[in-house]
């Protein structure tokens, strides 16, 4: 487990693809941010912890300006809960575990 890669890399081509067909917390983040940073280790314990049933997408906005302005994203870290194309939730900024947990957990 410690080699796999607990998040899958979302840009602009396979956005809506695989957004459309899960239930995904999509992580809008940048090298360069130092919460972002503190997140991914939460955001990756969160991964493994259910076990398959909820995915974690990560999106580089630096890399991809044109969904992180289509999801109106103005300041990172930003999460936001999809289920099957459809937006559930959103957070900006760090947050606890218990914080990230329990917006997702409104919706199993």
């Amino acid at each position: 487990m410690a080699n796999e890669t607990p998040h899958i890399v979302l840009n602009y081509p396979n956005f809506d693809e695989v957004v459309a067909n899960s239930f995904i917390l999509v992580d809008f983040w940048a090298e360069w941010c130092q919460p972002c940073k503190v997140l991914e280790p939460i955001l990756s314990d969160i991964a493994y912890g259910f076990e398959g049933n909820l995915k974690i997408g990560k999106v580089n906005v630096d890399d991809n300006r044109a969904l992180a302005t289509k999801y109106g994203v103005m300041n990172i870290p930003t999460l936001i809960l999809f289920k099957n194309g459809k937006r559930l939730e959103q957070i900006t900024g760090l947050h606890p575990k218990d914080r990230i947990l329990s917006l997702i957990n409104k919706h199993i």
